[in-house]
């Protein structure tokens, strides 16, 4: 398993209070590379009235998928790398061993 030094699980998740536009661009990005159906109007992490949280969700799969180096975090200083797994309900954020 793959964790941080101190033997942590990492998540990414967009940092509170970042601006509504820059979200959309985090979401434009990551979707241009990984699979983004799982926030599509069927998928667990649906939630058009909470673009905070559909962004989170995708910011987290680019940066499982691109080995969780803390630059895959960062989108403009908009990303930061959570220890507490941000899933809710039935959306769950992927982690990848």
């Amino acid at each position: 398993m793959r964790v941080n030094a101190q033997g942590q699980m990492q998540w990414c998740v967009a940092k509170p209070g970042t601006l509504t536009e820059q979200l959309i661009n985090n979401l434009n990005y990551a979707c241009s590379i990984v699979d983004c159906q799982i926030i599509s109007t069927r998928g667990a992490c649906y939630s058009p009235d909470n673009i905070y949280n559909m962004a989170s969700v995708v910011m987290n799969l680019y940066y499982q998928a691109e080995g969780r180096n803390f630059w895959n975090c960062n989108f403009g200083d908009s990303g930061l790398v959570a220890i507490t797994d941000p899933s809710y309900g039935s959306c769950k954020y992927e982690f990848r061993m």
